[in-house]
């Protein structure tokens, strides 16, 4: 069942800090609503106090963690070790989309640097920390981030983004609709 804690500890933290990419999950509230499992990279994650994390959330094909998190607001993050000793954790919370013309947003901002692509930042208040074994996780080799995004970005331009998001990430696969709009 792996050891559990009510906070990030220090070493929580560095192992966070350490990883490459890390996978976000929320679900609706309805039995037959979807979960969704999202992994995530670039330097997108922080750890902003023992409770509280924050992602900068680019924009992509679908916008189902803003829904669900509208609706209910639960949220797991999990990172696992794909080199040096295994292990997984797992953080679960309650998420909210802070989006640039809220109040809080000069405050994350500057905690990243800002894509084009960039939609929002998802910030979670965190209640408990699980560690497991992660002993049949794979090891990799890190080589490199892929720049696909950025260049989608660019091509767009913001009003094309805009236009995007207005078509793609307004509404969830299931109907919810999204803190974008």
């Amino acid at each position: 069942m792996g050891k559990f804690s009510d906070t990030i500890q220090p070493s929580h933290q560095a192992f966070i800090e350490h990883q490459k990419m890390f996978f976000v999950a929320s679900a609706p509230l309805g039995g037959d609503g979807h979960v969704n499992l999202s992994p995530k990279g670039l330097d997108s994650f922080r750890v902003l106090s023992p409770s509280v994390v924050a992602y900068l959330d680019i924009t992509g094909s679908g916008n189902e963690t803003s829904a669900h998190l509208l609706e209910n607001g639960r949220i797991t993050f999990m990172f696992c070790a794909f080199d040096g000793p295994p292990n997984i954790l797992r953080l679960y919370g309650r998420g909210r989309a802070v989006l640039p013309q809220d109040a809080v947003w000069a405050g994350l901002a500057p905690l990243f640097s800002l894509p084009l692509a960039t939609r929002q930042i998802i910030v979670a208040d965190i209640h408990k920390v699980q560690t497991s074994c992660g002993f049949s996780v794979p090891l990799y080799e890190y080589t490199g981030e892929r720049d696909h995004g950025d260049k989608w970005a660019e091509k767009k331009g913001a009003e094309g983004l805009e236009a995007y998001r207005q078509e793609k990430n307004r509404i969830s696969i299931d109907g919810l609709p999204t803190a974008l709009f």
